[in-house]
């Protein structure tokens, strides 16, 4: 199949066009070590700290979209026909300082400032998409930036006063949007691109039917799509990851629909796409799905690649477990779909051959006398791991349980249901007794490890106290459906 060799993107103002990029390359390395944009800091490597803060913009849809990205775990040959902006482009050299920026600046929110760029990045991507942001959404932008200097109030000051230094509007990125969007357009010519030396190839394929198509030839390849997972296998773990088959920029594998009274889901769409989605249709993991890590990570990661790592403490697995979610699964022409909770075997092993790929995802819509409910245990409350995640799921007629689904993350090697808690609820009344009854079958559906996320008795104990704040919680909703 006709290829090209070459990367090309927008880098602030200029075009750029890359031969040779190997697949492990990161765009933090590319900035500071070949472009010398060195405002863009090294922090963590991980994505975590946030100090590596770009922004992105993508056409999707037809339309510019700019998210915030970490750049230390952001793969270079992934910004194929993406306009990258970093802190270097908000003002001129020599020139006034932007409206963040000053902002910042007359309201303290830097001492060392070693992570301010990234802070201003954060800020200015919420800038852009509301002007007078709320205390809320700027907690919520700043999630994935830490800082051990200020405590964040003064930041907090700057985030809601840049809007008395200047409108979005004006913004030289909001003024050459037709432009920039234009010029991605013309970038991304429908090609297949092939990239890098032979053990470090990057591949990245014109559709999902040539994905499928390399997949089958290059069955050892690694997949990355949103890679907050694979970019620390490179940084942390200094893996080989070559060839490696990116899928970000695949449209096919970003739709979400509604149809046949289920969430239809691609594999390629992220946790900040999805959200109107959730907003929308599942909202009792709204709450939840804003504990999914931090902003950067969220407009990054996406529910496949969540999906197909099949980590024992991801997110999404245990609540989409307890809605009925089922995976299908592509391996060239042929597709094959299963309960998601069959996906999983064993730890680090999933029901896949070499070849196969997350195609989708479908979720279940609600049905009438059904409650929902999700809810994560973390040592720190925003932007961190699990230590125990769970979904609950159940059916109330006239009074009784008639069905219950009720999966954990945490609890076992896999994302795995707790057959004997459900069990133990179905068929009797919505009532302390029977979650009581629940939470102690727990202690035969699972035996966790102890690491240093939690030890076993904690997350048993944490396990059956989340049943139990189920009821607490929802018991007040079961009677209000009751009586309707």
């Amino acid at each position: 199949m006709e290829h090209r060799t070459a990367i090309r993107f927008l880098l602030n103002d200029r075009e750029v066009s890359l031969e040779g990029v190997a697949a492990s390359d990161t765009l933090l390395d590319h900035l500071r070590l070949d472009r010398r944009l060195t405002g863009t800091k090294e922090g963590c490597a991980e994505g975590d700290c946030g100090a590596c803060t770009v922004l992105v913009g993508r056409l999707r849809d037809g339309r510019l979209h700019y998210e915030t990205v970490n750049a230390c775990i952001r793969f270079l040959a992934s910004l194929d026909g993406c306009h990258v902006v970093t802190v270097e482009h908000l003002s001129p050299r020599g020139g006034a300082l932007h409206p963040v920026q000053q902002a910042m600046v007359d309201h303290h929110g830097s001492q060392c400032g070693f992570c301010t760029p990234g802070i201003v990045m954060s800020l200015y991507a919420l800038w852009m998409r509301s002007p007078r942001p709320t205390t809320e959404q700027v907690e919520t932008a700043l999630q994935g930036n830490l800082c051990r200097c200020t405590g964040y109030a003064p930041i907090l000051r700057a985030a809601q006063a840049i809007h008395g230094y200047g409108t979005p509007e004006r913004d030289p990125i909001a003024a050459e949007r037709d432009r920039i969007a234009e010029t991605l357009g013309r970038l991304r010519d429908g090609r297949r691109v092939v990239t890098g030396p032979e053990d470090n190839r990057a591949i990245l394929p014109a559709d999902v039917d040539d994905l499928a198509r390399v997949l089958a030839a290059t069955p050892q390849a690694t997949v990355v799509a949103g890679a907050t997972d694979v970019g620390l296998w490179v940084t942390k773990f200094l893996r080989p990851i070559g060839p490696a088959v990116f899928t970000g920029h695949l449209q096919e594998l970003q739709a979400v629909r509604v149809a046949d009274g289920a969430l239809e889901i691609g594999a390629g769409v992220s946790y900040s796409a999805l959200e109107p989605a959730i907003s929308a249709h599942l909202p009792h993991l709204a709450p939840y799905w804003a504990r999914i890590a931090g902003w950067q990570v969220r407009n990054m990661g996406t529910i496949g690649g969540n999906i197909a790592n099949g980590s024992p403490i991801g997110d999404t697995p245990p609540v989409l477990i307890a809605l009925g979610a089922t995976v299908t699964l592509r391996h060239g022409e042929a597709r094959r779909t299963l309960p998601l909770e069959d996906f999983f075997v064993d730890y680090g092993r999933q029901d896949r051959v070499p070849g196969d790929f997350v195609e989708s995802v479908r979720v279940p819509l609600p049905a009438p006398g059904q409650i929902d409910a999700a809810y994560k245990v973390s040592k720190r409350r925003d932007e961190d791991i699990s230590a125990l995640a769970c979904g609950v799921s159940v059916r109330v007629a006239e009074g009784r349980i008639t069905s219950a689904r009720i999966a954990f993350g945490g609890m076992a090697a896999t994302p795995r249901r707790a057959p004997r808690a459900e069990a133990a609820l179905e068929g009797r009344p919505f009532d302390a007794a029977a979650f009581e009854a629940a939470a102690e079958a727990l202690g035969d559906d699972f035996a966790p490890l102890t690491d240093w996320r939690a030890s076993a008795g904690y997350r048993r104990l944490a396990a059956q106290n989340l049943l139990r704040r189920f009821h607490l919680e929802q018991s007040g909703a079961a009677r209000v459906r009751l009586s309707a």
